[in-house]
C-alpha cells in the first residue's frame, strides 16, 4: 500500500527573532507557526507527519505533542541533512513524501494537494513548488529544458548572468517518490563552501538518472513567505488577516473596516451579519445571520450566537450561547452563560463567573430585561420574562415573570455634607 508522509523541517535557530523562544513557537492569530504548518499539511490529506527538531526542540515538542512523530537534528548541516534524520520513517515504504518548512505558516492546503496530485498523476519522482518573482534576487532559480521539464535548481551565487534573468524560483516545498528520495540522499555530499547537505542536490541526482521531475507554480506568492524576524511575523499576520476577512466577505458578511477587524481561524459567520471596526473574534466561534457585532467588541472562544443577535460596543462575550433576537448593546461582560431569545442586556451587566478557583454558569431565559449595571453571581438561573432592576447584584435564582431588585434602599442625610 502506498502512503503519503510529510517531513516538517523545524530545527532551525531563528536568531533574527531576538527571542528566548524558538521562532517556530511564535504565534500568528493565537496559533504557533509550526502548529499552523502541521495542521495545514494534515488538511491536505497526508497519512503521517514527521517533525525534524533540533534547537530548543522541547518547545516545539511541547506545542506539537503527539500529533507528529519526531526526528532529531543535532547539528545544523543543511536541508538535506535534516531530511536524512527522518529517513527511518521512510524505510520500506512506498508512496510520496512531502518536505515542508515549519516557519512557512500560511501555505494553503489546496496548494499542497495540487503539488501532491500532480506528482502522483504525472508519475514524477520529484515535484517542486515554485513561484514567479519579478525580482528573484537571492532565490534559487528553476532550470527547465526545452520541453518545460525541471532540470535543476541553481542558487543565486552559482548562477550565470543568463540564469539570473530567470524569474521562476524555488519555493522550498517538495514532493518526492519515497524510494527514489532514499536512494538520492545517499549520493548527496557536502561539496560546498558551507559544508552542508543541500536537498536541492536531489533534483540534479534524479535528473542525471533520467527520472521524471516537475513543478507546480503557486498562484499566490504570499503563501510561501517564511518568518525570520518580527517584522515578517507582523507582515504574515496582516496577510492572513486579509485572507480570512476577504473570505468572510465573499460569503456574505459585511466587514466595515478590513484593516481593523481581527477574525481568527475556524470562525463561522452567517450571511448579512455586519462586523463593525475594532472587533476581535477568536477561534471556535459561530455567529448566525443578520447579526450586528461591534464596534470595539470581543467575541471569545466557545461562543455561539444565533440569528439577529446584537453585540454592541465594548462588549466581551466568552463561552456563551445567545439565542436569536437578543441584544447585549454595550459595556458588558457575558462569560460562561446561556441567554434565551428576545432578551435585552443592559449596559454594564456582568456575569461574575469566576470565584478564584472555579468557573460557574449564568442562565438567563427568554424575553428578559436586564437593567444596567447588574451583576449576576454564578451559578444562577434567571427564568423567562424576568425584569431585573438596574444596579442589582443578583445572588439567588429568579422565578418566571418576576421583578428582581437587589440593592440597598436609598437614604438621604440632609445637611450631612456640610
Amino acid at each position: 500500500m502506498e502512503e503519503t508522509i510529510a517531513i516538517m523541517l523545524a530545527a532551525g535557530k531563528g536568531t533574527r527573532m531576538k527571542s528566548n523562544k524558538s521562532k517556530l513557537v511564535h504565534k500568528i492569530y493565537g496559533k504557533e507557526l509550526v502548529k499552523r504548518a502541521v495542521e495545514t499539511t494534515k488538511k491536505a490529506g497526508v497519512d503521517e507527519v514527521v517533525a525534524v527538531v533540533g534547537y530548543l526542540k522541547e518547545q516545539v515538542q511541547d506545542v506539537l505533542k503527539d500529533t507528529v512523530k519526531y526526528a532529531i537534528q543535532e547539528e545544523m548541516l543543511g536541508t538535506g541533512h535534516a531530511v536524512m534524520q527522518a529517513t527511518k520513517y521512510l524505510e520500506g515504504k512506498k508512496g510520496k513524501v512531502l518536505v515542508l518548512n515549519g516557519d512557512v505558516p500560511i501555505l494553503r492546503p489546496e496548494t499542497i494537494e495540487k503539488l501532491l496530485n500532480k506528482s502522483i498523476e504525472n508519475k514524477e519522482c520529484a515535484t517542486l513548488l515554485t513561484a514567479i518573482y519579478d525580482n528573484p534576487t537571492g532565490y534559487g532559480r528553476i532550470i527547465r529544458d526545452e520541453g518545460g521539464n525541471v532540470k535543476g535548481i541553481v542558487e543565486q551565487k552559482d548562477a550565470t548572468e543568463e540564469q539570473r534573468q530567470i524569474k521562476e524560483i524555488n519555493a522550498g516545498v517538495y514532493c518526492f517518490d519515497i524510494q527514489e528520495l532514499l536512494l538520492a540522499l545517499k549520493e548527496v555530499k557536502p561539496n560546498n563552501s558551507q559544508g552542508e547537505y543541500y536537498l536541492t542536490d536531489v533534483i540534479k541526482i534524479m535528473n542525471d538518472k533520467g527520472l521524471k521531475t516537475g513543478a507546480v507554480i503557486v498562484k499566490d506568492n504570499t503563501e510561501i513567505l517564511g518568518v525570520n524576524d518580527r517584522m515578517q511575523l507582523e507582515m504574515l499576520t496582516k496577510i492572513l488577516q486579509h485572507r480570512i476577512n476577504i473570505n468572510h466577505m465573499k460569503n456574505g458578511v459585511t466587514i466595515e473596516d478590513i484593516e481593523n477587524t481581527y477574525i481568527y481561524d475556524d470562525v463561522q459567520i452567517g450571511t448579512d451579519t455586519v462586523i463593525h471596526p475594532n472587533t476581535t473574534i477568536k477561534s471556535d466561534v459561530v455567529i448566525g445571520s443578520d447579526c450586528e457585532i461591534g464596534p470595539n467588541s470581543y467575541i471569545r472562544e466557545g461562543s455561539r450566537l444565533a440569528d439577529n443577535v446584537k453585540i454592541g460596543s465594548f462588549v466581551e462575550i466568552k463561552n456563551a450561547m445567545i439565542q436569536k433576537d437578543t441584544k447585549v448593546p454595550h459595556l458588558s461582560y457575558m462569560g460562561d452563560c446561556q441567554i434565551g431569545e428576545g432578551t435585552n442586556i443592559g449596559c454594564g451587566t456582568i456575569t461574575c463567573n469566576y470565584d478564584g478557583s472555579n468557573k460557574s454558569k449564568t442562565i438567563i431565559g427568554n424575553n428578559c430585561f436586564i437593567g444596567s449595571n447588574t451583576n449576576f453571581i454564578a451559578p444562577i438561573k434567571i427564568e423567562d420574562n424576568v425584569f431585573v432592576a438596574a444596579g442589582s447584584t443578583i445572588t439567588d435564582d429568579v422565578p418566571k415573570d418576576s421583578l428582581a431588585i437587589a440593592r440597598q434602599r436609598q437614604t438621604n442625610k440632609e445637611g450631612w455634607n456640610k
